[in-house]
């Protein structure tokens, strides 16, 4: 499927489209099995790059990418459970004496040092376990259908074959700002665009998956997450965010191009 949007903000990397699937495509990349030590947004990357990826309930990169990608609640499978993950995410481990000796554990296990210590002394994204416990009690978890979860260049997909559930583009603030105006141009109101508190990859994931099936889908920003900002900057993508759209939505977005400030003199000074 061809993007007028991405011809518009003149994109550099593909819209990354995600849909579900029973049949791995052929050639995909994915994350060894297992594998909890990675990062979803590194797959999104080459994905945005040209590259198809897919994710199964053995091969989701990290726990929050479990979460996010809509394999149920696998925080539970963090150490020390979902209460070790609320104290991870907040203010650290070290002070619950069985949370101290799992940190001792993985130290004795050769777990990475950047690991551990964000385990015990916490990466401090909540103030509480409590206000993290309610964070993920919030999360809209779900169970994809199917075993796969496809991310795929936009020009590759077939939307009647695929059956998308949203489309992500990685943009600048330039194109930010392009997209936040082309989301309000046809609807009233000035809440058609959410910056969701969450991963990076729950945007475009499980909260997607949500906006998908709501009456008035918004559009979602992303990658404010800094674990997965710092991901990218390896990646030089540092100046970029994401703009999660339901591909119901998209497809209407798509089709107010023609017409709209896209054809002004204002943006074509932006973008030039």
């Amino acid at each position: 499927m061809e993007s007028q949007i991405a011809k518009a903000i003149q994109l550099k990397t593909e819209p990354v489209a995600l849909y579900y699937s029973d049949t791995k495509p052929e050639g995909a990349a994915q994350f060894a099995l297992g594998t909890v030590t990675s990062c979803v947004m590194y797959m999104f990357s080459s994905a945005a790059k040209g590259k198809t990826v897919v994710f199964d309930r053995e091969s989701y990169g990290c726990f929050g990418g479990g979460v996010g990608l809509g394999f149920g609640n696998t925080y539970e499978q963090f150490p020390g459970g979902v209460p070790g993950f609320c104290r991870f995410l907040s203010s650290g481990n070290e002070g619950d004496p069985a949370g101290k000796a799992i940190g001792e554990g993985m130290k004795a296990a050769g777990v990475s040092e950047h690991f551990v210590d964000d385990f015990l002394q916490g990466e401090r994204y909540k103030k509480t376990p409590e206000l993290t416990d309610q964070f993920v009690n919030e999360l809209p978890m779900s169970e994809v259908p199917t075993r796969y979860v496809v991310m795929k260049p936009l020009s590759l997909v077939d939307p009647e074959r695929d059956k998308p559930v949203s489309v992500s583009f990685l943009v600048n603030p330039d194109q930010l700002s392009a997209l936040v105006i082309l989301a309000n141009y046809d609807r009233p109101g000035q809440e058609n665009v959410a910056i969701p508190y969450a991963a990076a990859c729950q945007v475009i994931g499980i909260l997607s998956y949500k906006e998908a099936t709501s009456e008035q889908q918004r559009c979602l920003v992303g990658m404010t997450d800094i674990s997965a900002r710092k991901n990218l900057k390896a990646q030089g993508m540092a100046d970029k965010l994401t703009v999660t759209i339901p591909f119901r939505r998209l497809c209407e977005m798509e089709s107010q191009v023609p017409g709209s400030f896209f054809e002004r003199e204002t943006w074509k000074r932006v973008i030039s």
